[in-house]
């Protein structure tokens, strides 16, 4: 499990989507990342948008500013935009990248996706249960206040100075 942790941590939300970065998956596969995207390029129509895109640099900006580990400085990293793979285009790479530890390192990819999937719907739920109760305890409160409210009422009417009986 502590590989999925590992592989979990390489999954990026960008543009509301999850996806893995081409150096992370080169790094996992055991090639470098020059020949992942030569691949990449050779078979170029496996890969429709929904399955890869490449970053903008303000979107790649974004990014390592979120990497401490991240150093500044000449020939540290690639001058060109990384790729960013969707859950369908890592499948994909699968095909494309063919060793064995390509094909171990994406069933450990599919398993962390859907890790991740199941967090997220776990999330829906509860969010969705805690949505119901707040609901439900609203309309409690609610019945409870016009309640109280009632009987505030009835009390000022009983409160009314009322006409003298007897003789006066």
């Amino acid at each position: 499990m502590d590989e999925l942790s590992n592989i979990q941590g390489k999954i990026h939300e960008i543009k509301g989507i999850r996806v893995m970065l081409d150096f992370d998956l080169a790094e996992m596969y055991g090639i470098e990342t020059k020949a992942l995207k030569q691949s990449v390029r050779r078979n170029i129509e496996r890969f429709p948008n929904d399955f890869m895109f490449e970053l903008t640099r303000d979107e790649y900006n974004s990014l390592r500013s979120q990497f401490v580990t991240l150093e500044i400085g000449r020939g540290k990293y690639s001058k060109y935009l990384p790729f960013a793979f969707t859950e369908q285009g890592v499948a994909m790479l699968s095909s494309v990248i063919n060793s064995k530890t390509a094909i171990a390192t994406n069933i450990n990819i599919m398993r962390a996706f859907i890790v991740l999937r199941q967090y997220a719907l776990g999330y829906a739920e509860l969010n969705q249960k805690l949505e119901n109760f707040m609901i439900e305890t609203n309309m409690q409160f609610s019945e409870i206040y016009q309640a109280l409210k009632e009987l505030a009422e009835q009390k000022k009417a009983l409160d009314k100075p009322r006409n003298p009986i007897g003789f006066f």
